[in-house]
């Protein structure tokens, strides 16, 4: 029994060991120095916010104001609420006193300046494909914006998902860190929409669905789902779908809000909709040339009503 008993501590001592190493947060491979802290681009950092889709998560809800950033937004999901933060450039309650740096951490890492855990309610599972350099215009951005006061209120979560340590090992499980590739065979315009879509756009985070651990579906991405915060449905947006679309279809949807048949989007796409028409229309055509190239894929079934 005492063996047993060695034994059975020994391998606890192990388990939390390799427990311990798996879920230690990692941050960008990025010198907080000098150079990468230089000022980005305010312009370039404008259309990043807007790509990226800041203002509809991070906006101060029940007011006009897109830009007036303090967070308060609740996402609900089967794990508890999340409320957005405050990522106004107020430096006490919001991101003012961050580095670029700190954002590139945070967005392509997840990981913050104190060196915690982000959930992946902030998707920085598709940002972390964005190129570093993105990160310090956008925050050369938020820094012109008027600074917030007041913090969002501490996510809703229940044991054991209150736990952040143990999302590095979900990290481990489920977070690719890889950038998004240039494809030369393709044209400039493809490649940039695959930039859009992928990482700064993320839309497959809304547009896949989820496994039990919250994880997305690879071989259904884009093919629709659940609304992760919400009883909606997210529809399949793949050529299995839309396959008879034209660009300039999808153009009118991403930029208009209207879909090829004449209807209006409603819902979380609305708030995507106002980003995208921030944008210089090239970039909708861009995101629309990458749309029309997804591989067919079959979503899961919609329950009936």
């Amino acid at each position: 029994m005492r063996k047993f008993a060695l034994l059975v501590v020994v391998l606890a001592i192990a388990g939390f060991g390799v427990f311990w190493f798996i879920s230690a947060p990692q941050r960008v491979v990025i010198a907080n120095d000098a150079a990468f802290n230089a000022p980005g681009d305010v312009a370039r950092g404008k259309d990043i916010f807007f790509a990226g889709g800041c203002a509809s998560c991070h906006a101060t809800p029940n007011q006009a104001d897109r830009l007036r950033l303090g967070g308060g937004l609740e996402m609900k999901s089967p794990f508890g609420s999340f409320y957005a933060p405050n990522i106004s450039p107020h430096p006490r309650d919001g991101i003012g006193n961050w580095t670029n740096a700190d954002l590139a951490n945070a967005m392509m890492r997840g990981v913050s300046p104190d060196g915690a855990h982000y959930y992946p309610a902030f998707p920085y599972t598709s940002y972390a494909g964005m190129q570093a350099d993105d990160a310090r215009h956008l925050m050369a951005y938020v820094r012109t914006l008027q600074p917030v006061e007041g913090r969002a209120r501490d996510h809703g979560l229940g044991f054991p998902f209150n736990i952040r340590r143990t999302l590095g090992v979900w990290k481990w499980m489920f977070f690719d860190t890889a950038q998004v590739k240039t494809d030369p065979a393709r044209s400039a315009s493809w490649n940039r929409g695959q930039y859009l879509t992928e990482t700064l756009g993320h839309c497959a985070e809304c547009h896949s669905p989820r496994n039990a651990l919250g994880a997305l579906v690879d071989s259904q991405r884009y093919a629709g789902g659940p609304e992760a915060h919400g009883d909606g449905w997210v529809p399949n947006i793949t050529p299995r779908s839309l396959k008879d679309w034209t660009r300039g279809e999808w153009v009118q949807l991403l930029q208009m809000g209207l879909t090829a048949e004449g209807d209006s989007v409603g819902g979380s796409m609305g708030s995507v909709v106002k980003n995208i028409a921030e944008l210089p229309k090239a970039d909708a055509e861009a995101m629309a040339d990458y749309l029309m190239t997804l591989p067919a894929r079959q979503g899961p079934p919609r329950p009936k009503k």
